[in-house]
């Protein structure tokens, strides 16, 4: 019986190389709710940060568990806990693209029960500056 098991294991020695996939995607007008043309580089990353903050980690099945970002169940816990989880949850929620490099600069302000907060982040097309308001 030993015709059954392969004797040359070549195909496992293969160099493979690893390709990022372009960047262009839709365009997104966010206030007017429409799909408007397509955006490359460091406009589709505005974009990309901008879904990724905007969608809850885990509500929808369409997506990875590693997308979106986990901020609902901060809702009536003290800022004092909140302001590091937010810098901490919106850190690790856009780390998972392989195009951000760094996040960081995190300023917060609070207004009764929502958070603001702003940031930078870091992507391999340049530098963001965001904004994210949490209520809490």
């Amino acid at each position: 019986m030993d015709w059954m098991i392969p004797s040359n294991s070549q195909f496992l020695m293969v160099d493979l190389e690893e390709v990022n996939q372009p960047s262009l995607t839709y365009k997104l007008n966010i206030d007017a709710e429409t799909v408007v043309g397509k955006c490359d580089d460091l406009e589709a990353m505005k974009q990309a940060i901008y879904k990724v903050l905007n969608t809850e980690r885990y509500r929808y099945l369409i997506y990875s568990w590693n997308y979106g970002v986990e901020l609902e169940e901060l809702f009536g816990e003290p800022i004092s806990y909140c302001i590091p989880e937010i810098e901490r949850r919106i850190t690790e929620a856009l780390m998972q693209d392989d195009r951000v490099i760094n996040v960081y600069n995190f300023e917060f302000d609070h207004h009764g029960r929502e958070v603001s907060t702003k940031f930078i982040v870091e992507t391999v097309f340049g530098t963001v500056d965001m904004e994210k308001d949490v209520a809490i």
